[in-house]
Order: C-alpha cells, then sequence, then structure tokens
C-alpha cells in the first residue's frame, strides 16, 4: 500500500474526506434472489448539506460510522431485514475519489438518535414527523473499506489495520 494510505488513521481521513464531500450515498442491499441492488440516498456525513450532524458525526469518525434515513416501507428495508449485508458508495467524480464501506446493517429503534438525525424538511418524506412509523434510521459500522484516492487504491479489513 502506498505510504499515505499506510495505516488507518491515514486510511480513516481519506475517506473521511471523501464522505464529507461526495453529493451522494449509494446504498446497496441484496435482494430475495441475492442480486445486487443500488440506489442513492442521503449522504447525511455532507458537511455542506447537513451541518447539524457534524457533531453526531464526530464521535463515531474513527469508525467511519454511517447513519441513512429512509422508509420503514421501502424495499431496501425489506431487502436488510432478510439480510443486512450492505455496500456503501460515496464518490467524487471530478477527482475520480471513490470509497466503498461494507459490513451489517442495523436499524435503529431508539428515537433519541431519530431526533437527532430529524432535519427540518424531511415531512415530505415522514408526513407526521420524526415519530413518523415509517421514519427509519440505519447504522453501519463497516468491517470493510476499499477505494480509490488519486492513483491509488486500497483494500482494508478495518479489524486488520493497525
Amino acid at each position: 500500500m502506498p505510504p499515505a494510505l499506510a495505516d488507518r488513521t491515514a486510511i480513516t481521513q481519506a475517506c473521511l474526506d471523501v464522505m464529507h464531500e461526495s453529493e451522494a450515498l449509494f446504498l446497496t442491499t441484496l435482494d430475495e434472489e441475492g442480486a445486487p441492488s443500488t440506489r442513492a440516498v442521503f449522504n447525511l456525513r455532507r458537511q455542506k448539506q447537513f451541518p447539524s450532524l457534524r457533531g453526531l458525526f464526530r464521535a463515531g469518525d474513527a469508525d467511519l460510522l454511517v447513519y441513512v434515513s429512509t422508509n420503514t416501507s421501502s424495499l431496501k428495508v425489506q431487502h436488510i431485514r432478510r439480510d443486512p449485508r450492505v455496500a456503501l458508495y460515496y464518490c467524487i467524480p471530478r477527482t475520480f475519489h471513490g470509497v466503498m464501506l461494507s459490513g451489517r446493517v442495523a436499524e435503529i429503534d431508539d428515537q433519541a438518535v431519530k431526533d437527532s438525525i430529524w432535519q427540518p424538511g424531511w415531512e415530505i418524506y415522514f408526513p407526521t414527523g420524526r415519530r413518523d412509523p415509517d421514519y427509519t434510521i440505519l447504522r453501519l459500522l463497516p468491517t470493510r473499506v476499499r477505494g480509490w484516492l488519486g492513483n491509488q487504491s486500497f483494500d482494508t479489513r478495518l479489524d486488520e489495520v493497525a
């Protein structure tokens, strides 16, 4: 691995840089036949779009913690309930930087977490607000990270990085 991405700190910071800037986040689940199913979701780590969430994520930066908001009734939640393995992909096309995080995602029922993520205007997705039964938060603590940053690729199991 090139020296710039030789340790966990360097890999984590490189990933966070992409995660903070990427305009979209792509979530891939496994459908009922085991085939990948990919869709775009809000990148809640995008600091320019969601500045109020910086503090929430800061505590999870070292683990590359990701939260995703979605509809409980969505096909992606059905997929996750059957098989929680997912991949999340962040990219910055103009610089050819991309990061894929993978692992097992969990549904979060903690109302305090849901409240801390809630954004003004989300009533268009969840008409009864932050307590809407169709408002779900997913959490991923990735076990693997792969990516391309400039002219360097990396593929690392997070629990194997010193």
